[in-house]
Formats: structure tokens, sequence, C-alpha cells
């Protein structure tokens, strides 16, 4: 009797992402955005094949992911038109089978939309934050939040600032001060006519309203997460609804830099031994759900009694974080090979 034991198969991940016929066809592992994944996914014995997604061919990429243990989405909440209803369906399905899928749809549900900032509102990175859940209520309560400052609108789900405004009230005017993120200059509206704009964002969602940070000028630090694991950090200061022009000139790139940053360890440490597990629990996600590649950013708070910075949530972003720094995809592969470890 041959008792010699067997080598395991290794196991097979697809990377996602959109493209059309063309881009589906020619993808291989040594090209695209992602040959940095593909290559840290060989280093810890995983192999990675490309897979191009789009509504037209859909059913060929579903039987593609049903031939593999794992499949990593890169696939932006709204882009060109487009939305992820299709794709996410077939993510459902594909996971429901057994395929390990992340960021699993109902995941980005819960914590990447822009609904976990009023979710976790009272978590350390929390702040004044309402939700609107349909056009009278943020008629009806958005003015009395105005007369205590400038407040941050957005909706549900987007990316690229589509659906962020800066909204304040005028102090010798009816009207309101209105600046889109995407947009350089703002307007005055009324408030109808604001709302007017934000109709259609109640379609199929809701609406986030937040406390203006006064220091958003200062820049934004964003917190790569690979699981609950800090996989690196990017800082920039932005332009998207800052008013000063001399603010807004020194607006600048991302820079990335490794998890080892000095500047960063002390939000570091919160994200990894506080903040993770506490959103977690009050989202009711396992552990071993977290995306294999998620990100936090985090505008600055108020100066505290210590003189240390506190950092307040602006979003979390799941559907397609890319780029990272360079340190992430390591740490996305050792997290693929962790998760797909528990399917043995």
């Amino acid at each position: 009797m041959d008792t010699e034991k067997q080598p395991s198969p290794r196991r097979t991940v697809a990377i996602l992402s959109r493209g059309d016929a063309v881009a589906r066809r020619d993808a291989t592992s040594k090209n695209g955005r992602f040959v940095d994944v593909f290559e840290a996914l060989a280093a810890v014995g995983v192999d990675g094949r490309p897979a191009i997604y789009d509504e037209s061919f859909a059913d060929a990429v579903r039987e593609q992911l049903l031939a593999v243990d794992g499949v990593l989405v890169w696939v932006n909440p709204i882009q060109d038109g487009r939305n992820r209803a299709g794709l996410d369906a077939l993510l459902r399905d594909v996971a429901a089978r057994g395929v390990w899928v992340s960021a699993h749809p109902d995941v980005i549900l819960k914590m990447g939309t822009k609904e976990v900032l009023y979710r976790t509102r009272s978590m350390g990175w929390g702040s004044d934050t309402a939700l609107y859940q349909t056009a009278a209520a943020m008629r009806a309560e958005l003015p009395a939040r105005l007369a205590t400052g400038p407040r941050v609108i957005k909706r549900n789900r987007g990316n690229g600032g589509q659906g962020v405004w800066k909204v304040e009230k005028l102090p010798t005017s009816p009207m309101i001060k209105v600046l889109d993120a995407t947009k350089d200059a703002p307007e005055e509206l009324t408030l109808d006519e604001f709302l007017r704009r934000c109709a259609e964002y109640f379609e199929n969602g809701s609406v986030i309203d937040q406390a203006f940070q006064p220091r958003l000028s200062e820049g934004v630090v964003r917190c790569y997460m690979a699981g609950d694991r800090c996989a690196g950090f990017g800082h920039h200061k932005v332009k998207a609804l800052v008013d000063s022009p001399a603010a807004r000139s020194e607006a600048g790139p991302r820079l990335y830099t490794s998890n080892a940053d000095p500047r960063f360890q002390r939000l570091r440490r919160l994200m990894e031994d506080e903040w993770t597990p506490q959103l977690t629990s009050l989202l009711d996600i396992a552990r071993d759900d977290l995306p294999a590649i998620w990100d936090a950013d985090f505008m600055l708070g108020p100066v505290q009694a210590d003189g240390s910075d506190s950092y307040v949530l602006g979003e979390i972003n799941v559907s397609s974080v890319h780029p990272y720094p360079n340190e992430a995809p390591t740490e996305i592969a050792r997290r693929v090979a962790d998760r797909l470890q528990l399917k043995l």
C-alpha cells in the first residue's frame, strides 16, 4: 500500500477588475496594474489569475471564478455611469458555492459605504454625524445643523469625491454656499436647489452629514489595512473641500510609506489594537472576513490635552483600493494565504 503523502495542490486566486473584451483577451499576470500582487502571491505559493469583468460577458467570468479558490476584487462602486449591482450578484453567487471573495459585497455594505461614519460615530475616530434616509428628513434637519457651522454632505456610495459637498450658511443671506469636492469654486444656492441636486442620492441609499473638520487643509492620512494588520500609510494635502487658495496651492500627490513610518505609529496602534476590533464588533464582521486590502482616511481633529493629534474618520475604502504602499502586496499575499488555509 502506497502511504506516501501527496503534496497539497497549489491554491488559486483570481484578481478581478473591470475591462472590455480586448483587455480580457490580453490580460496576464505579467501586465496590468496588479503585477506586484501576482508576484507576492506566487512568493507564498498561491497562483494568481487575471479575471477581467464586464456585464456583457459576466457568464464567462462566473465560470472562471468557480474554478478558483478565491477572488480579490478591484471594482469601483460607480464608474463611467455603471455600478456594481450585476457584479455583486455574481460575487454572492460564487461565494455561496464555496469561493472566498474579498471583499464580499455584504462586507462592503457594512464597512465600505459612508454609512459606516454614522454607525461608528461613538468610536474614538467618530465625530458629529447624522444620517438622512429621505430628502424630507434632510430638508427638515440640515438647517439646524448648519446653524452650528459648516457641514460635509456625502452620498452613501461613491468614489473620487462624487457626491461629496461642503455646505455652509451665509451670514447675511438665506442662501447657502456649497462646494462640490470635484470642483474648484463654491456656489451660492437656495437649500431647495441643493436638495434637488442631492435627490438622486436617495434613490438607492442614504446621505451622511458630518461636521466639517477645520484642520482639513493640514492633510489627510490614509491607513492601509490587510485584514486587521496595518500595511502602510499615505499622506497628502488635499484640494477637495478646501476654500483657501493658499491652502489649495499646497495640495500635492499622496506620498506612500511603510507601516513603520514613525509619524503614524500611534495611529497604527489605534487601528490594530482598538479601532479595527471595535469596528468588527459594531458591524458584526468576522475577523476572517475583513478585506485583504482596505483603507481608512483620517482628517486631523482637535489637538488633545497632551498635545497629540486626534483623528477623525472621513471614509473607508474597500471596493477598489489602488494604488497603495510598496509593502502592501506582501501583506495582501500573507492575508490571502492565511485565509485560504482555512479552506483546507
